[in-house]
């Protein structure tokens, strides 16, 4: 059941929430290297502050899921890669659960676990969600540069999502697909917990920018 999924993997955030302060610290550090930006630069585009950027890369603080997403934006990336290892050939295939990256947004409390082989070079990416009864994220981020297709399925629970004017109430195995260019809200509005797999691949069709997700 879903409350033993979400003790499971608090579990697995508490053991590891260290290493992925520093994980998140070297992606951030390193995408914005790549792409010459300075601290100011990076604080310009993202409306993020120095001082917080600076932090988050010397993985002195625990940045919630909004910072990261306004962060990932201004990098033209997704939320998802901050989490992620870069891509590389020699990669395992495989990644077992016991070693699968957890992380809890300090604000809402929702996990994630990234399911997919981390730096497997493949165009499909899972992640699964744990979100709390009465959680709720927002995001309100401007556009990126590479063109991502996302759907959501609820495996257990239920949430309301809000993409721009509209709102779907998703219940269990009910599967959305989501171009969300818009402001987008995730609320759980009921008493129990909401377990949800997001699927992302790539879109060689699509030059639009990259989706969201919590």
């Amino acid at each position: 059941m879903v409350d033993s999924n979400i003790m499971e993997m608090h579990s697995s955030f508490m053991e590891a929430s260290s290493d992925i302060n520093a994980h998140l610290a070297e992606r951030l550090r390193g995408l914005r290297v790549e792409q010459g930006l300075t601290l100011d630069g990076l604080a310009e585009r993202t409306g993020v502050s120095r001082s917080m950027i600076s932090l988050i890369e010397r993985a002195e603080s625990s940045p919630t899921a909004v910072i990261l997403d306004k962060l990932a934006a201004g990098l033209g990336v997704t939320l998802a890669s901050l989490f992620a290892d870069k891509k590389r050939d020699t990669a395992s295939p495989l990644a077992r659960r016991a070693e699968q990256r957890v992380w809890r947004d300090p604000d809402s409390g929702y996990l994630r676990r990234n399911l997919s082989p981390p730096g497997f070079p493949s165009p499909i990416e899972l992640v699964e969600v744990v979100m709390p009864a009465g959680a709720r994220v927002a995001y309100d981020s401007g556009p990126r540069s590479a063109g991502v297709s996302q759907q959501i399925w609820i495996v257990e629970g239920e949430i309301e999502l809000g993409l721009g004017d509209e709102t779907w109430r998703l219940l269990a195995g009910d599967c959305l697909c989501m171009d969300i260019e818009q402001p987008t809200i995730f609320r759980n509005l009921s008493h129990r917990s909401a377990r949800y797999l997001v699927a992302l691949a790539a879109d060689p069709k699509s030059s639009s920018p990259s989706r969201r997700f919590p």
